[in-house]
């Protein structure tokens, strides 16, 4: 006798359709992109205010100094034989200016000045800076008041600064007492060039000092003791390990400190005064010809020294490798990531 199963009886659950592998792939990739999408969007609305500031304080006025050193002021009598002035377009008439005639040697000479100021400054700066670092990152009693007192000359304003040196380079002053001898250290020539390297080294050696420090502070421990256990001296510890691993924080360091002098304007025009032409830099040339009402020129000044701080920036992070915005960094802690998920899916 056969027995019929009950229609009101469930049987056992159909499995669902599995999802293809494909469409999984394909939702995974569409996920992500909605997010970056919105994470973009999030990003520019927050970055939008800083970008508007920039915009007003740095990008309108580079183009106004540019539209304006196509321009140059004349005089003239007009059509009644009264003076008239105005604006007239010159074209590139400024730049030409600047490298003929007494404009162009004093351009020129404003621009070796610059050059001289930087490259010696930050040089100085650089090994004195390396030195400061090295005694702060050593551990001994009163290391916290010897970091205290290296941040006084930086935190000092320059101009009071310059007036500080001022006082001691006069004829009766105490650079002239130390060495015993009547140097005119505030007039021109050679003397007026080492009374402004002194008082700049004086003054930023220890931002250089400090950011090499920081970098200092995240070598870990383990390593020197690594190099002492197999006999490297502090020398041979001081060449492979600490300065490769703070080279990235010292080419920041530096660039910073280049860019900075090239733009130097306040300390020597406090230290040793306008119109000097041992001293004067494209800064306070641009300055003075703003002064004398000539804006056409001292805005080519101006875009002149943009570019040149431009240059500079540009061979420091392609050419040596400065990480200035942390992109290199980041993009090999991405990598390191990628690295370390393949792994664990295997």
């Amino acid at each position: 006798m056969t027995s019929t199963a009950s229609p009101h009886r469930a049987g056992p659950a159909a499995p669902a359709p599995a999802r293809p592998p494909a469409a999984r792939k394909q939702a995974r990739p569409r996920n992500r992109s909605l997010r970056g999408t919105g994470e973009g969007r999030m990003a520019a609305l927050l970055l939008s205010p800083t970008l508007l500031v920039l915009a007003l304080v740095i990008v309108y006025p580079l183009i106004s100094a540019v539209h304006q050193s196509l321009y140059r002021t004349e005089s003239g009598l007009d059509a009644n034989g009264f003076v008239a002035e105005g604006e007239s377009f010159v074209g590139l008439a400024n730049y030409v200016d600047l490298f003929v005639g007494d404009s162009g040697e004093r351009f020129l000479n404003a621009f070796s000045n610059t050059t001289f100021f930087t490259v010696t400054t930050v040089l100085l700066e650089t090994v004195l800076g390396l030195a400061l670092a090295l005694a702060m990152n050593r551990a001994f009693r009163g290391r916290a008041f010897l970091r205290a007192s290296i941040l006084v000359p930086w935190a000092v304003p320059t101009a009071v600064s310059g007036l500080l040196w001022r006082w001691i380079f006069q004829s009766d002053g105490i650079a002239n007492t130390l060495i015993g001898s009547e140097i005119l250290w505030t007039a021109e020539g050679v003397a007026s060039k080492v009374a402004v390297i002194v008082a700049e080294v004086w003054k930023t050696a220890p931002f250089i000092g400090l950011l090499v420090l920081a970098g200092m502070q995240v070598i870990p421990e383990e390593v020197y003791e690594a190099a002492r256990i197999d006999g490297a001296g502090w020398w041979r510890q001081l060449a492979y390990i600490t300065l490769p691993l703070v080279k990235p924080t010292l080419l920041v360091a530096v660039l910073f400190r280049m860019l900075d002098a090239l733009r130097m304007f306040d300390l020597p025009f406090v230290l040793i005064g306008p119109g000097k032409e041992s001293v004067e830099t494209l800064s306070m040339l641009a300055w003075d010809e703003s002064n004398q009402l000539r804006y056409g020129s001292a805005s080519a000044f101006a875009v002149v020294l943009f570019l040149y701080v431009a240059a500079v920036a540009i061979v420091f992070v392609k050419v040596l490798g400065a990480d200035v915005t942390g992109a290199k960094h980041l993009r090999l802690a991405r990598k390191a990531n990628r690295i370390q998920k393949a792994e664990a899916t295997r």
